[in-house]
């Protein structure tokens, strides 16, 4: 059974992979490891050496410390903090994200507007 805090670095290494567009091919070949074994620290099966762990870090262009963050939100199962993270683990998130990101600005500022209006509490005068 994996360690709770090997299932965080997992999710975390998958979230930032998927936020990229990387396949687990692909970010296998950047640090020369199989894709099975992207598959296996993903899942928390395998454990990730600090050496790995930098270099996973340097192919995904973020720091080391990004796996660690929220670590002590998900130890604490009793948090209730610890839910709305999930929903940044789905698939669904990750993909509205990147369409997000590949819009002008422009665009994006009338997506976000017209999302805040659809979530207003207020009727209409």
């Amino acid at each position: 059974m994996a360690a709770d805090i090997d299932l965080h670095l997992g999710r975390r290494l998958r979230r930032r992979r998927r936020l990229l567009g990387l396949t687990q091919q692909q970010l296998a070949v950047q640090v020369g490891i199989r894709f099975q074994q992207i598959q296996k620290y993903e899942c928390g099966a395998n454990r990730i050496s600090a050496a790995r762990l930098w270099r996973l870090a340097e192919a995904l262009e973020t720091s080391v410390a990004y796996f660690y963050d929220g670590l002590a939100e998900a130890l604490d199962e009793a948090t209730p903090a610890a839910a709305p993270r999930e929903v940044f683990s789905r698939k669904e998130t990750l993909d509205l994200i990147q369409a997000y990101y590949q819009l002008d600005e422009r665009p994006r500022r009338r997506l976000l507007d017209l999302a805040k209006s659809l979530n207003t509490d207020e009727a209409p005068a």
